[in-house]
């Protein structure tokens, strides 16, 4: 959708303050692997590798049918980007165990192409050269997080202009609330809903903890930026932003 890049992903990272997490960097026992990582379950949420693996993950909110043993989803994400597996191959497997855990989204590409799959759909997805948006239920679901950030990122790439980097932090960090009749019911309640329903999530003990963005052009030439936020409700940022480019 934009002249200069093959891939454009804006991203935020929501989760309970208290769940340790290491910021962006080359994995010490993968040299090959740049992503966060969480501490807790060994995998991350977005990375990439230098040979053009991508790949993210979003929980699922259904807290009614919630697995409290299930394996950590963040280990589909380090599995694929540690392995050799092709795109088709780590699916295929990730679909046949998919059931061992708690509902999930998760996107998995190369320099062929994007495959979109959830546990709670089945069905593999080829993404085509468009402009998609998820949450915590299934791709372009029409929440109101995520029609604004598609309408707010829409106007970055129209006219095919040179991509202002600081205007899609300032969309990851839109606060906006959606009126209480807009809001999904997930089951969580409604004091809860409306915390999860802006772009950027605040509360005592859980919200966006950092923010990415990575920018893929034709050549192959990537830029994975990440900016981390204290704890706390006012989502204060937290040392520099971090920039990687291979």
């Amino acid at each position: 959708m934009h002249p200069d890049y093959r891939l454009i992903v804006a991203a935020n990272r929501d989760e309970f303050y208290n769940r340790p997490t290491a910021p962006l960097a080359y994995w010490p026992d993968h040299p090959d692997v740049l992503a966060g990582r969480d501490l807790k379950g060994s995998g991350t949420w977005l990375g990439i590798t230098r040979s053009g693996r991508i790949a993210a993950i979003t929980n699922y909110r259904e807290p009614a049918a919630h697995m409290e043993n299930a394996p950590s989803r963040g280990l589909l994400i380090s599995d694929f980007l540690t392995g050799n597996a092709s795109l088709k191959q780590y699916l295929k497997v990730v679909s046949e165990k998919s059931q061992a855990y708690n509902g999930f989204n998760l996107i998995a590409g190369d320099p062929s192409g994007l495959l979109y799959y959830s546990n709670r759909d089945t069905r593999v997805r080829l993404l085509q050269p468009g402009l998609y948006g998820i949450s915590n239920h299934l791709m372009d679901t029409a929440w109101p997080k995520i029609q604004r950030g598609k309408d707010l990122l829409q106007g970055q790439l129209s006219g095919g202009e040179k991509i202002n980097i600081e205007k899609i932090w300032k969309i990851l960090s839109d606060r906006s609330q959606p009126a209480d009749d807009e809001l999904p019911d997930t089951g969580v309640g409604l004091h809860w809903e409306r915390i999860l329903a802006p772009l950027f999530i605040t509360s005592p003990d859980y919200g966006t903890r950092s923010s990415s963005i990575v920018l893929i052009e034709h050549s192959g030439r990537t830029t994975f930026m990440e900016r981390t936020f204290e704890n706390g409700a006012d989502g204060t940022m937290r040392g520099e932003t971090v920039t990687y480019r291979f």
